[in-house]
């Protein structure tokens, strides 16, 4: 029996749904509100990080999704989400690698910055404050009190556009040789990124690879596979849908100045 703990606009919970999409799986799904409930106790025991997903296999626990992708995989090899050869399963995990040390930070810093700090300002500066201080990670913490303080200013931005743009980079240099970015079949590699470009679009920032025609193809060929559609856009709600909407200022003419000064 597999269990799922998650939220449904969380990038790393996406990941997870597209790959059980993909493999046909299904899961007792855990929704969580992220407003406090992952900092509970019983959710601890689980996930001492505080954080979603987490998956449950026969009374076994799985956390990080990365781990989870590979975890899936090997245990649901059919269809696999792993490339046969050696290359294309380094790209993948050297993909996974950059997601997790770099891209993810970068994500979260963009949404606070664009879609996520409105809600936030609406609030005493201790309310919020004492919300963002019950993360048990202080360095995420830390980026998120100065991104909601200074928005698209904060240096914490600059050092997200950057990271992107390297994602960016890779990708571009590899749809060159193949149509998925870790070889001739889609992977998870291609099921690691999809939610961060999900994001990147909903944030108003799909600019950043509009100079590359491959990503843009790469893109619409992904985000329109069933197992895509279903496990992202698909299960957000109104209220899901509703931080992206209308953001104002437009994050875009100043994430466009930071990459032409990179």
């Amino acid at each position: 029996m597999l269990e799922l703990y998650q939220t449904i606009n969380s990038v790393c919970s996406q990941k997870v749904r597209i790959a059980l999409e993909e493999k046909g799986l299904e899961a007792k799904e855990h929704i969580m509100t992220l407003r406090g409930d992952q900092n509970e106790p019983a959710y601890l025991k689980l996930n001492p990080n505080g954080v979603v997903p987490t998956l449950i296999h026969d009374g076994r626990v799985i956390v990080e999704s990365a781990l989870i992708l590979y975890y899936l995989d090997e245990v649901f090899p059919d269809p696999p989400l792993m490339p046969s050869d050696v290359w294309g399963k380094f790209r993948v995990r050297m993909y996974n690698k950059l997601i997790d040390e770099y891209g993810h930070n970068s994500c979260t810093t963009l949404t606070f910055a664009t879609a996520y700090r409105p809600n936030f300002l609406k609030m005493s500066r201790e309310a919020w404050q004492a919300e963002i201080d019950k993360a048990p990670l202080k360095r995420r913490a830390q980026a998120k009190r100065d991104v909601i303080e200074k928005g698209l200013e904060s240096e914490y931005v600059v050092e997200a556009v950057g990271h992107f743009e390297k994602l960016i980079a890779w990708m571009a240099e590899d749809l060159k040789r193949s149509p998925y970015i870790a070889g001739a079949s889609f992977s998870n590699a291609d099921v690691a990124v999809i939610p961060y470009f999900l994001r990147l679009e909903l944030c108003n920032l799909a600019g950043m690879w509009r100079q590359h025609p491959r990503i843009a193809d790469w893109w619409s060929r992904v985000r329109s596979r069933p197992a895509v559609k279903v496990a992202t856009v698909d299960r957000m709600s109104e209220q899901n849908w509703a931080p992206f909407k209308n953001l104002s200022p437009d994050p875009w003419p100043k994430v466009q100045s930071l990459m032409k000064a990179n």
